[in-house]
């Protein structure tokens, strides 16, 4: 069984999308029928989210910690206790390829990263083109990136194991697992070939993760047009 593991903290708008997108990776005629089941980890949810996450048929876990690793942690342990073999990981604000989970499957490693795509950044308004040029001059979308997303990551479920899981972090719990896998000698496919396109919210779930990385380069990148020279962090 392959198992899916989508944290979410208050994510009605998005998490239907989500959910459908996830559901067509599932039923992917190249996974010959092996069962996918997804888990969304409610992370003290005061929205709608639980009523999107059971309307899309979804297996729900609740937690009030207000921690991304804790939730992908939770739902990980979740699915590996109902048998999964491989764990994928997205976020309830990103929508995966339809052959997603069949893509990272054929790359045959212990865990694999992938890219993301950002198709709408009009919730940066004025500097919304601002920040796609930036995105697209100094982020690696090919084969050999060293990007590392909770949004597009893969993991087998005995190398998940061997490194103790995610950590409890507020932030960077992804990093931390996949340099864990590193450093235990794990075959890590640095791929563009699984697909995932997520937002370009303003309003960070995660203080640190990607919204905020986006917010960072915005800045940056005015204060460069200001000072010519400056150098320009990339987003994670």
């Amino acid at each position: 069984m392959i198992g899916i593991v989508i944290p979410a903290h208050n994510e009605e708008q998005v998490i239907r999308n989500c959910l459908v997108a996830v559901t067509r990776a599932a039923q992917h005629p190249a996974l010959r029928g092996e069962p996918v089941e997804t888990v969304v980890v409610l992370d003290d949810c005061t929205d709608a989210t639980c009523v999107a996450a059971a309307a899309a048929g979804a297996m729900m876990l609740s937690v009030q910690a207000r921690n991304v690793g804790m939730a992908r942690a939770a739902g990980a342990q979740a699915m590996l206790e109902r048998g999964a073999r491989w764990l994928a990981f997205t976020d309830a604000d990103t929508e995966v390829s339809e052959a997603w989970l069949v893509n990272q499957l054929a790359l045959q490693a212990d865990v694999v990263c992938g890219t993301v795509g950002v198709q709408d950044w009009s919730p940066h308004g004025a500097n919304a083109e601002l920040l796609k040029a930036h995105f697209s001059e100094t982020y690696f979308d090919r084969d050999g990136h060293r990007h590392v997303h909770g949004a597009n990551l893969g993991v087998s479920a005995e190398a998940y194991r061997a490194v103790g899981g995610f950590r409890h972090l507020a932030c960077g719990e992804d990093e931390a697992l996949v340099a864990a896998l590193v450093a235990a000698g794990r075959q890590v496919a640095w791929s563009s070939l699984p697909r995932v396109v997520t937002s370009a919210r303003v309003d960070a779930r995660a203080t640190g993760g990607f919204a905020d990385a986006l917010l960072n380069a915005v800045a940056q990148r005015i204060a460069e047009a200001a000072a010519p020279g400056q150098t320009l962090a990339v987003p994670a």
